[in-house]
């Protein structure tokens, strides 16, 4: 019987068939020493490190089996014995668990079953005999798993450092339908150039995303997340050799390469999926992963795919679409692959594209010629993945034809709005801003300009935000979109920003009155400035973009009243307030609001400005509910309340009805000398003086309207309300 010494120990990574030559390179970038092949899998040596290393950072590996005795076992009794001369008290104590596995056959010994017991019984023998009690045997999570391996009638005895296979990261819950393992999905990408894509500013899209599995995997591969970080077991946490000043040393330098990775991380991650049930999965696997905030998942058929406005570098698109062996040989899918084809070509001009398919035929129905084809294996299944470059479209555009005399009108209004407005923009260090406010009432829409900084470090882009007011009831509703349309184009050309860069919010008419059409579901964020701090924004998704511009003034008075404080932000939304009052020095923020989207979205916010510690807590929860059932006391309190919401979570909620007892319970948790900053958009809203006389009360709403909104002075109230001292007796 032969062992390995412990200073040079051997190892041997299994991995799906197909990707042997990456995992060798995975492993010799991550310190490996004699690193070879071998089938569905890579023998490499080094320091128990190097066995660490691999469990915590392949992402291709399934297994990292660490190899303790080989012997000769020509049949079932030679098994046990070879087994039996193990020092297994050298791998665990006789209170742990254990479990076996075995593969392979000699021919004495064909069944695995068998192999595995036989293994099983020496353990137990050993130390029934040496210690008069024996380890009991756990598959599920066993502290030691041993790993045998049958081959030309020799055994190898391993133990297996992973414990469970590397690819179950921990963040995917569920399945989805016909799924990728997790370390197929990281192969895909490391075939398809996805670390070079990302390097050069480019994104990934996913058009037939399943539950996730290759935007997750690129994210954590672009933002250097180790994907065994976050996972809670491995084989070698119960093994009695187990270095744990080593492995902590490994995990946190690991911890602190994903803190820096996940701050730089873009959010260029798209995917779309037909399924609703699917794509919930997916959502939640983003957020087991940490990835909600990044990667941006949508309910969307093949036929609606368009590159995101939002990806401006050629970047990846990458997929794993349905083919017959796992769909029951559907005889749409000649249809669905040239659809796919069709869209690459007419949406994707100049980037990359990549599929696994387990058919040719249906590859070939995408119609573009692939530059590389590899084989791998999904599952037992024999796939091939094809790599394809679009080429890039040379068509001429048409010339526009001439604006009307009224959008000639507007665009000469906008423009010089611009010049007078700009001005101000630049003297006060304001990136975003409301540029037109149905100044002609025949195009009756407010256009906000947002200036997108790319955290490729790129030139600024400017975006537009055109949102449509009611039109009267006698206004001909073909007219008033002709209208629109022409408002549109007039401001693209006024502020030379490109159509595909312009978002429009557009009212139907229908039952009940004017109303918002259906809004876009893209999950696209831009990243914008204000007062030398980063926001994310919107533009599609909601009627709000996610950073109320007429709020300015207000998160300044914050930012000047915050330092050393403890803030609370009610009906906190996407965070901007509280990221102010980070930004100017508070002891500790608290966000509250009842959207887990919203909060996700403020997480986001405070993360992008170097504020994701435990100072600033963000809470799901009703803003009456959280002041009543908690006693924290604050020195700033800003309340922005809806005027109205009918939360499925909470009670109704009116803000003429019901502000004076959302503000006197804001009074409850007030410290000495603390304020509260009050703010609602209700036109008609009056105060309620009399219910809220504990208060000196000071109308702040003038002094809080910035200058692009100077013309609608009422776009918000705002009151600064200060708890008036108690009498002495």
């Amino acid at each position: 019987m032969t062992s390995c010494a412990a200073d040079g120990r051997a190892f041997f990574a299994t991995c799906p068939k197909g990707l042997e030559y990456l995992l060798v390179d995975e492993l010799k970038a991550l310190g490996a020493i004699d690193v070879r092949e071998a089938l569905s899998g890579v023998h490499f040596s080094g320091g128990l490190d190097a066995g660490y290393r691999a469990c915590l950072w392949s992402r291709l590996a399934s297994r990292i089996m660490m190899p303790i005795a080989e012997f000769a076992a020509p049949d079932g009794e030679a098994l046990y014995r070879g087994a039996f001369d193990i020092d297994w008290s050298a791998h665990l104590d006789a209170q742990a668990t254990f479990a076996v596995d075995a593969v392979g056959s000699t021919p004495g010994i064909t069944h695995t079953q068998f192999a595995a017991l036989r293994v099983k019984d020496a353990i137990v023998d050993q130390f029934r005999e040496r210690d008069g009690e024996r380890p009991s045997v756990d598959t599920d999570a066993p502290a030691v798993r041993v790993n045998l391996v049958l081959r030309r009638g020799r055994a190898i005895v391993s133990l297996d450092l992973a414990g469970a296979p590397l690819h179950q990261r921990g963040y995917r819950l569920g399945k989805g339908m016909a799924p990728l393992k997790e370390n197929l999905a990281a192969g895909m990408l490391l075939r398809a150039g996805w670390p070079a894509v990302y390097a050069a500013g480019g994104g990934l899209v996913d058009p037939m995303c399943g539950s996730g599995t290759l935007l997750i995997e690129a994210a954590l591969m672009a933002a250097d997340i180790a994907p065994g970080l976050r996972r809670d077991y491995f084989g070698f946490l119960g093994w009695r050799g187990h270095d744990a000043t080593l492995w902590k040393k490994l995990h946190d330098e690991a911890q602190t390469r994903a803190r820096v990775g996940a701050q730089a991380l873009r959010s260029v991650f798209f995917g779309f999926d037909r399924d609703a049930n699917v794509l919930r999965e997916a959502v939640h696997n983003a957020q087991y992963a940490q990835m909600s905030g990044f990667v941006h998942l949508g309910k969307q058929s093949l036929d609606s795919l368009r590159c995101p406005q939002e990806l401006t570098a050629p970047g990846l698109v990458i997929c794993n679409p349905p083919y017959g062996e796992r769909m029951g040989g559907d005889a749409g899918l000649v249809d669905l692959y040239r659809l796919l084809g069709v869209k690459l070509k007419s949406q994707f001009p100049g980037w990359r594209a990549s599929v696994i398919t387990s058919d040719e035929a249906l590859a070939q129905s995408i119609g573009l010629r692939a530059d590389k084809k590899y084989k791998l294996y999904n599952g037992a299944l024999e796939c091939v993945f094809l790599n394809f470059e679009i080429a890039a479209s040379d068509a001429p555009k048409p010339e526009p034809k001439p604006l009307s005399a009224g959008a000639a009108m507007v665009k000469n209004r906008i423009e010089k709005n611009h010049r007078h407005l700009r001005k101000i923009a630049a003297r006060e260090g304001v990136e975003c801003w409301r540029v037109y406010d149905a100044d002609l009432p025949e195009y009756a829409a407010a256009i906000d300009l947002y200036r997108e900084h790319p955290r490729d470090g790129g030139a600024p882009l400017d975006w537009l935000h055109v949102q449509e007011y009611a039109a009267p009831a006698s206004v001909d509703e073909n007219l008033a979109r002709t209208r629109l349309r022409e408002l549109v184009r007039a401001a693209g050309e006024a502020l030379n920003v490109p159509r595909e860069r312009v978002a429009l919010k557009q009212r139907r008419r229908g039952k009940g009155g004017e109303k918002y059409g259906n809004l876009d579901h893209r999950g696209e964020f831009i990243e914008v400035g204000e007062g030398g701090l980063r926001f994310l924004v919107n533009l599609w998704d909601y009627l709000d973009t996610g950073l109320f511009l007429d709020h300015r003034p207000l998160r300044a008075r914050v930012r000047e009243r915050a330092r050393g404080k403890r803030f609370l932000n009610l009906f906190c939304y996407t965070g901007s307030v509280s990221v102010y009052a980070a930004a100017g020095g508070a002891m500790e923020t608290t966000s509250v609001d009842l959207s887990q989207t919203y909060l996700e979205w403020a997480t986001r916010n405070l993360a992008v400005n170097g504020f994701g510690n435990t100072r600033h807590k963000l809470v799901r929860a009703d803003a009456a509910a959280y002041l009543a059932q908690h006693s924290a006391m604050y020195d700033v309190i800003f309340v922005d309340p809806p005027t109205f919401s009918n939360s499925k979570s909470a009670a109704d909620f009116d803000v003429q009805r019901d502000h004076a007892r959302l503000l006197q319970l804001c009074g409850e948790r007030l410290l000495p000398g603390g304020t509260i900053l009050f703010s609602n958009n209700f036109r008609r809203f009056k105060l309620d003086e009399a219910a809220l006389a504990a208060f000196d009360i000071r109308d702040i709403g003038a002094a809080t309207i910035p200058f692009d909104f100077a013309r609608n002075p009422r776009i918000h109230g705002a009151w600064e309300l200060t708890k008036k001292p108690l009498r002495s007796g």
